[in-house]
């Protein structure tokens, strides 16, 4: 229990039944009642953890002055009450909090001053691989390879399970961490399950999570965000996240969504909106008498696509809704009476009368949400449905077009955003009729590139083509959490199959669900045998396509993939599709809702219109259109009605900690101290506080450095950090290799986290890396300056190492934008980076670049690399930090072209808070962390 120094008089007592709970009264703040929802949550969290020193009283009065137009540069420090990791980013963690401890120790430090001082929970579910699909025994295959390969991982987790305090782990095989924790971690409310002495605390669950898709739990009214693993780690061990206060975008829901209208299609409108809008950094909460309509799944699965347009949070306020779903979800009666009262008592219970104070509100009609996808490269890019034939066949003729434009979404949205295209369940259920979908424009002829290559398959002669679809998942947790459009999926499955049809033999489909429960619906209803017979059945319980973990092609067909250079696509019901992500083979990449995911495995083209074009023929021979499979919004009530219930839940989580057989046999190492095994190629000691003093070194300016590597607009974590599959002519496949594994061996780079000699190998590394300084080529490649000769990023850097000089990155727009991956970040400062200098980042990864002690600059409003003339050659020097107390806001770049006038210009420092500033100083989070630990 926190103890504050209560300058506000806030400490007071709420009673629920009989039990009574210490809690801090929003109310004593004047006007608190005027905040969005989401500020008063931090608001609460200042005032229990007010201390004088970390959270002051003059934090608590900065938020409660907070001014919607105007939020100011308040810095506050947010504490959560606890840290969600899943295995890919959870295991760095554990590695580096091993490492600490061995730093501790050397230092004359105590090392079990390393260790949670908050509950962590960390959800295996990145490891599972789709090697196998499409038989029965699939899911069985799939989890004995995820232990084959990840056992030396797996055993650091159960020894850090029993070797820290306040740290579980759910084992493999269960589910997706954030469906996991909307069913069964999240608390909503602390304080019900604490059975210690004295009065409970009862205060608001909230948590910062290593996987960019936490805001998956906003659905619920908690208040929780990705951060890179390097923060999570500080977070676990006592320091709050620094943070300023955020402006608050207010997105006001009215009407309902139209019948065959699905919450994908209702999440990736929103995407667009409000990435239109420009949320990147803000809250965003939903309010407004639509909020009512909105199902606690459907909530969920727009929370999750938080970091799709941006923003820190997409959150949903406690209401009705929210009661329902804990209480069906089987929390206890006791959880959900202290939610339901305590919300209503601080103020936190929706009222969709009132509104509260907003930066800016932007307003949407569910009722005029259409069905749509989105791709091939942004989860951002909406594409009706109706459109979708016309925008693919234009990206095959000219891959350079802008989907927007090919949408004619542009013009429009002023007006009509969003595109208005009734969905009713009727004969004319697919037609459009809003202003925003030309039909001339979808049936309008295009001339695309075709080259077909013949292919067998089972017996069977059949062509690929540019523009298939090679790739359909019902995968990630975006939509898997979601029962009515996975029993949507279930049944367009069942009508496709009592028509006659078939899934095309070229298409690899999946079923990876978030979590059992949606396996034990699927049987219930008696519909898992349709599923199957189109080839989606169970792969495993965890992120598969979405992530990369796609598994191979069939041999077949990616061998005439590769023969014929083919554009083929994917269509998967995930959340992110950026270049090189899903599949090396698969260059366009489309979200979906898992319906339309199930109709494109029966269509097995982009160049079939759902709306129009028949999906293949009856028994009769006749035509079988989309609108004849299409299960009514009834239909689907009815089967979710009969069929979920609450004890699927209690029972499914009653031992969510056991794991299995392979699980529980995994021996434990013993001690507080972990045995490092050098032959691992898993997990090695990490070299972050080799040479670590006491006291941090002296801030330096940065002088002769070279570019590591120039990079245009829109360059994600996913370009930059080490994912996906290991090539086995890769510097990481040689680093393998020269250690006896074999190439059936290699699994992913997310699996090999722990080992920094991989990740350094695979870091900029991705297949469709553009970089300017050997242009015309993709992959991770560059030139060591001044020569001209092409080598990999990775023996770049090691030239530079051994001439001893530094490197910088140069970047453009919207750089690091993606997921939370710490290794983009600590990728960067291995391979000897110092700064990034770029026209703006995307807020975690700046942060994290901070916290390895990776400088971020930003070119001045209106410059760039290319207005500044810079081609990347040049040599590059930084001054204006060294001998300062702080570090500055603005620095001077000194540029020297080989052989030519050396000239300067400024560049903004972006280290925004204190907090970072101190984290840069000691040499990133790590180490300040150890210094604070040692003097504790």
């Amino acid at each position: 229990m926190t103890n504050s120094q209560d300058s506000f008089g806030a400490k007071d007592t709420l009673t629920v039944g009989d039990k009574q709970y210490e809690i801090y009264r929003l109310r004593s703040i004047p006007n608190s009642e005027r905040l969005p929802y989401s500020l008063k949550i931090l608001l609460e969290n200042l005032l229990r953890n007010e201390d004088g020193v970390t959270v002051t009283a003059d934090q608590v009065r900065a938020l409660a002055d907070w001014k919607a137009k105007d939020v100011g540069h308040s810095e506050i420090q947010f504490t959560p009450a606890r840290v969600l990791l899943q295995d890919f980013t959870g295991v760095p963690c554990v590695v580096d909090l091993v490492a600490m401890r061995d730093a501790m120790d050397d230092l004359g430090g105590d090392p079990q001053k390393v260790n949670p001082l908050i509950p962590v929970e960390l959800v295996i579910d990145h490891s599972v691989i789709a090697d196998s699909f499409g038989r029965p025994q699939s899911a069985k295959i799939n989890a004995d390879l995820e232990f084959e390969r990840n056992r030396e991982r797996y055993q650091l987790l159960r020894w850090a399970q029993h070797a820290f305090d306040d740290f579980v782990v759910v084992p493999p095989d269960t589910g997706i961490c954030h469906q996991v924790n909307l069913e069964y971690l999240a608390r909503v409310v602390f304080g019900a399950d604490d059975n210690g002495e004295g009065m409970p605390q009862a205060y608001p669950d909230t948590l910062v999570g290593t996987d960019s898709h936490t805001p998956m739990v906003n659905g619920l009214g908690v208040v929780g965000w990705g951060v890179g693993g390097i923060e999570a780690e500080a977070a676990m061990l006592g320091q709050p996240v620094s943070m300023l206060l955020p402006e608050v975008i207010g997105l006001k829901l009215t009407g309902e969504l139209r019948e065959g209208v699905t919450a994908t299609d209702m999440v990736l409108t929103v995407a667009e909106l409000l990435r239109k809008t420009g949320v990147v950094g803000k809250f965003v909460e939903v309010f407004g008498p639509g909020v009512a309509n909105v199902p606690l799944a459907n909530r969920a699965t727009i929370g999750n696509m938080s970091p799709e347009y941006g923003s820190t949070i997409t959150i949903f306020p406690i209401d009705q809704e929210t009661i329902d779903y804990l209480t069906f979800t089987g929390r206890s009666p006791e959880r959900v009476a202290l939610v339901e009262a305590y919300a209503k008592e601080q103020g936190l219970w929706h009222d969709p009368d009132r509104e509260p104070e907003y930066s800016q509100i932007v307003e949407l009609d569910l009722g005029t949400i259409e069905p749509s996808i989105a791709g091939p490269k942004r989860p951002q890019d909406r594409i009706p449905l109706a459109l979708a034939r016309h925008t693919v066949e234009h990206l095959l003729a000219d891959p350079s077009a802008d989907v927007t434009a090919l949408t004619a979404l542009d013009d429009a949205i002023d007006d009509t955003f969003p595109a208005s295209d009734p969905f009713l369940g009727e004969e004319d259920m697919f037609e459009p009729a809003g202003a925003v979908v030309d039909r001339d424009l979808a049936e309008e002829t295009v001339q695309w590139p075709s080259n077909p290559q013949q292919l067998t398959m089972n017996g069977h002669e059949t062509k690929v083509d540019n523009g298939d679809v090679v790739i359909a998942a019902i995968t990630s947790c975006t939509n898997t959490s979601n029962p009515s459009v996975m029993i949507g999926a279930a049944l367009l499955a069942r009508n496709a199959v009592q028509k006659g049809l078939k899934s095309k033999p070229w298409v690899k489909t999946s079923l990876a669900p978030g979590s059992r429960v949606v396996t034990d619906y699927f049987e219930r209803s008696g519909l898992t045998p349709y599923l199957d017979e189109l080839g989606f059945n169970l792969v495993g319980y965890g992120c598969t396509t979405c992530i990369g973990n796609s598994g191979p092609l069939p041999d077949e067909v990616s061998a005439v993939v590769d023969e014929g250079d083919l554009t083929v696509a994917s269509v998967l019901s995930g959340n992110r599709n950026f270049e090189g992500r899903i599949h090396q083979q698969s260059r366009m990449n489309f979200l979906a809702s898992p319906p339309l995911v199930v109709a494109y495995a029966l269509a097995g083209s982009m160049h079939v219109d759902l709306t129009r074009d028949p999906l293949g023929e009856d028994s009769d021979g006749q035509p079988v259109y989309l609108k004849d499979i299409w299960p009514s919004g009834k239909e689907v009530k009815e089967v979710v009605d009969s069929c979920v219930e609450a004890r699927m839940f209690t029972e499914g989580y009653s031992d969510v900690y056991a794991g299995d057989e392979n699980w529980n046999s995994l021996p434990v190492p013993e001690g507080d101290r972990f045995d490092w095994d050098d032959s691992s190629t898993y997990v090695r000691k990490p070299p972050y506080f080799d040479g670590m003093g006491v006291e941090p070194d002296a801030l330096h300016d940065i002088t002769g450095a070279r570019v590591l590597a120039k990079l245009g607009d829109s360059v994600t974590t996913d370009h930059i950090s080490p994912a996906g599959t290991i090539k086995r002519d890769s510097p990481a496949g040689t680093y393998l290799t020269d250690h006896d594994v074999e190439p059936r061996q290699f699994n992913s780079y997310g699996s090999r986290r722990g080992n920094h000699e991989v990740m350094i190998r695979g870091t900029f590394a991705n297949i469709r890396l553009r970089n300017q300084l050997v242009p015309g080529v993709e992959g991770g490649f560059t030139r060591v300056l001044p020569g001209d000769e092409q080598t990999t990023i990775y023996e770049a850097s090691e030239a530079y190492e051994a001439e001893g000089t530094p490197l910088i990155v140069l970047a453009g727009k919207e750089y690091g934008s993606g997921s939370s991956r710490d290794w983009a970040a600590k990728g960067t400062l291995l391979l000897g980076a110092k700064a990034v200098l770029a026209e703006s980042f995307e807020r975690i990864h700046r942060s994290n670049l901070i916290g390895m002690g990776v400088l971020p600059l930003q070119f001045r409003e209106g410059e760039n690399a290319e207005s500044l003339g810079l081609d990347g050659t040049e040599t590059y020097s930084v001054s204006g930090i060294e001998g300062q107390e702080h570090v500055p806001h603005e620095v001077t770049v000194r540029v020297e072209p080989d052989g030519g006038e050396a000239r300067e210009f400024t560049a903004i420092v972006r280290i925004d808070t204190p907090t970072e500033e101190e984290y840069y100083r000691h040499g990133g989070i790590l180490q300040y962390v150890l210094r604070q630990r040692l003097e504790a």
